[in-house]
């Protein structure tokens, strides 16, 4: 008989370590919150598929250095192999993915260049001077202002961001706190909740009892699969019966419907319109997110990186260049290639690439073509001269002339 109550009484404090109950007679069950924070954030599906195609799409851009004077791209810049490359932890579209993600969710983002390296650092503290300097420290050690930038998702406050974590705190603890119960109740088969009947009075002085009930929650916690079976041996006067779940599927399904639409206007998408896109146009829903979110990104980036990497005063600028082609349909390539072509607008080479071929880098494959006869543009008058010379009114006027 020992034995057995040490055992049970092992079990009830088992129980109470764990949190679950406070009190094995009357006693609360304690119900873990949710807060919106970095370690979780991502869990809210809608918040992490949205942040997923925005910074995809700056991910894929191209980024080119621009001579402000000459206005042409230099391809080849130092700094680009840098990007390519930015510290041996990171590539380069995993660096960008880091940057544009923290800068959504946190609302500010600190690059960090060290001369042959770039970084994302956090728990940066920030001050101004009283000559307006912003002045940098990273657990109390000063970083000079030259080689850091702090990129702000601008709100109300000159010198704080803000980002989905602040401003969609409600919404997003709300959604996530509904998604966890559903997830939870189906990963589990279903909770299982149970009521415990006894004819006798409950008296917290009675140690067997006690022991009893907090060996019958044990064992009723212990379900975590809903193939698990449960025997639990009663003495006369014990009854367990089911309790209807308080979880309805419904309420929370009508909740998650209206609330997790909210998510997208804290990054600037109404998701209703996007989604509708998506399945009718993925163009023109590419193209609704460049231009609602992701081109004012790529521009603050380039301003902040640029003057990153080459300060205040030089002509070059950092530039991100989306192609909006990577989005649509092969054939609708194909028939834009056609016709860039036949309009003196693309040369062949220039469509091959645009559909995925090797440029051939002919002399016939570098002109520009114009008309469905496909006649290189510089030899237009040639081509045009050609004709009237072959034409019958052509001969007669030839003759009129030598005569």
């Amino acid at each position: 008989m020992g034995i057995r109550d040490r055992f049970s009484g092992f079990l009830a404090r088992q129980v109470e370590k764990r949190g679950l109950i406070e009190d094995s007679l009357g006693g609360s069950v304690r119900l873990n919150g949710w807060f919106a924070s970095d370690e979780n954030i991502l869990h809210s599906s809608d918040v992490y598929e949205l942040l997923q195609d925005i910074s995809n799409q700056i991910a894929l851009a191209q980024v080119v250095v621009e001579d402000q004077e000459t206005g042409k791209d230099i391809t080849n810049h130092n700094i680009l192999k840098v990007l390519r490359n930015p510290n041996n932890y990171l590539t380069g579209t995993e660096f960008m993915k880091l940057m544009v993600n923290t800068y959504l969710v946190e609302g500010e983002v600190y690059p960090f260049f060290t001369g042959k390296e770039i970084h994302i650092v956090s728990n940066v503290e920030t001050e101004l001077d009283n000559q307006l300097t912003e002045h940098f420290k990273i657990n109390g050690t000063e970083i000079p202002s030259k080689m850091i930038r702090h990129i702000k998702n601008i709100g109300l406050n000159h010198l704080e961001g803000v980002g989905v974590k602040l401003l969609g705190k409600d919404t997003l603890e709300g959604v996530m706190s509904a998604e966890k119960v559903l997830t939870d109740k189906y990963r589990k088969g279903g909770i299982l909740a149970f009521l415990l009947k006894l004819d006798a009075h409950i008296n917290p002085k009675n140690g067997a009892q006690s022991l009893l009930i907090n060996s019958i929650l044990d064992q009723l916690e212990g379900i975590d699969d809903s193939r698990t079976i449960k025997l639990i041996p009663l003495g006369k006067g014990y009854e367990i019966s089911d309790l209807k779940s308080p979880i309805d599927d419904s309420k929370n399904l009508s909740y998650l419907n209206v609330y997790k639409k909210d998510l997208g206007k804290f990054l600037n998408i109404d998701v209703d319109t996007y989604r509708s896109m998506l399945k009718t146009d993925l163009e023109k829903a590419m193209m609704y997110l460049y231009n609602k979110s992701v081109k004012p990104i790529m521009q603050n980036f380039e301003d902040h990186l640029s003057l990153l990497f080459f300060g205040p005063n030089s002509n070059l600028r950092l530039k991100f260049k989306v192609n909006i082609l990577d989005f649509v349909t092969y054939s609708t390539k194909t028939n834009i290639a056609y016709n860039l072509v036949r309009t003196m607008i693309t040369t062949p080479d220039d469509s091959r690439e645009m559909l995925g071929f090797d440029r051939l880098f002919t002399e016939e494959s570098m002109k520009l073509y114009i008309s469905k006869d496909l006649i290189a543009g510089e030899d237009i008058n040639k081509a045009t001269d050609d004709s009237l010379k072959g034409g019958d009114d052509g001969g007669q006027a030839k003759g009129d002339s030598d005569a």
